[in-house]
């Protein structure tokens, strides 16, 4: 049996709909699309940017602090009819001893808690073999994001990443 393949988030890249999560190992890059309001948790996570309010994903931390869970890992394990689906593995630990679950999620939710809980990102390796590789997306929004900038006004100051975020570019 193969090992789930760890991965980091290479990118998030705006689109109409929603943003492109781009996970990689260093060999190959996938995509999952995700809505705006999860994306931008992401974002939030990954420059690890202050709320002035707890929101959803501080919530859920919250509240596994208080019982004592730790989430030990994200799994993205599964793909059907382009729809991603996670595991998340949570251990509990208290006076009765440790008890360890694997709950289901979306890979949006799954993903921005790992950021924020700072615990390792998988792919199964079926579904690793299954997605496409998406590197050359993730090449061009980053060509193209570069492009925008060589081409802004030296005198506009920066707000931070308007047309996408590229952690480690």
């Amino acid at each position: 049996m193969q090992k789930d393949i760890q991965v980091d988030v290479k990118g998030l890249v705006p689109t109409p709909t929603g943003c492109g999560i781009f996970l990689g190992d260093g060999k190959k890059v996938i995509a999952i699309f995700v809505d705006h309001s999860v994306a931008a948790a992401i974002t939030m996570f990954l420059h690890g940017i202050k709320k002035p309010r707890p929101l959803t994903h501080d919530l859920i931390a919250s509240i596994l602090a208080g019982l004592g869970v730790a989430v030990q890992k994200v799994v993205v394990n599964d793909l059907k009819d382009d729809t991603f689906f996670a595991r998340m593995s949570l251990a509990q630990e208290n006076e009765l001893g440790r008890n360890l679950v694997e709950i289901d999620s979306r890979p949006s939710d799954a993903i921005a808690i790992a950021l924020q809980q700072e615990c390792p990102i998988y792919v199964s390796p079926k579904v690793w073999e299954k997605a496409e590789d998406m590197t050359w997306a993730l090449e061009q929004a980053a060509a193209n994001m570069t492009e925008s900038e060589d081409s802004k006004p030296e005198d506009d100051e920066d707000d931070g990443p308007a047309g996408g975020s590229f952690p480690g570019k």
